[in-house]
């Protein structure tokens, strides 16, 4: 994964929370709005716009926007030819297991795998704040696996979509500042306000 280009330093703050949140949103509007299906296919649509935009706005696309793009169309897909909406509920737990596992297999080897991606966002961090940060993540992410399994099961999809949406989003958010004294105590520049969480479907 490459540093960011300096179309991606310069785009306005809001165009990357745009293109990360935008295809989640249109699925709860298009949900919502005209049942899980419509809403499905309306989520498919929009994360194809989302790499568009990503391309035009930052002329890259974050490797966890493609992977979940790639499991939206896939996971989607099949939600509408099965007409079965378990499918498109799987697909984060899927991420999730993906994200958590590569972030905790690069702490055991040694390999922070969020620097490559994030560099730009933490000027000064040192290393070792690189790889508690990547361990922390990862550790999160393998929890939010374990919270959509168990929350699929049990709530309605209209109330694990809105738990989903607006839930995990906070609580992400959240996460992210309660890393921030940890990050300051490792070199990150205190003039850096506090970071959006990866972005993750």
């Amino acid at each position: 994964m490459n540093g960011p280009s300096s179309s991606k330093r310069s785009a306005p703050g809001w165009a990357n929370f745009a293109i990360d949140f935008g295809p989640l949103l249109a699925f709860f509007i298009g949900f919502k709005t005209s049942g899980i299906f419509v809403g499905t296919a309306i989520f498919m649509v929009a994360i194809v716009i989302a790499i568009i935009a990503g391309l035009i706005v930052f002329r890259r696309v974050s490797q966890m926007l493609l992977l979940s793009a790639v499991l939206i169309i896939g996971f989607g897909g099949l939600t509408l030819y099965l007409h079965d909406a378990t499918f498109i509920q799987v697909k984060p737990t899927v991420i999730y297991v993906a994200l958590g596992g590569l972030l905790i297999g690069g702490v055991l080897l040694r390999k922070p795998l969020l620097k490559p991606m994030l560099g730009y966002a933490f000027p000064g961090l040192r290393e070792s704040g690189w790889m508690l940060l990547s361990r922390n993540w990862g550790l999160y992410f393998l929890g939010l696996a374990i919270a959509n399994e168990i929350m699929r099961r049990t709530l309605s999809f209209d109330t694990w979509l809105t738990v989903k949406v607006w839930g995990v989003t906070a609580l992400s958010l959240l996460f992210g500042i309660a890393n921030m004294p940890m990050l300051l105590k490792h070199g990150l520049e205190a003039e850096v306000g506090p970071p959006a969480p990866p972005p993750v479907e």
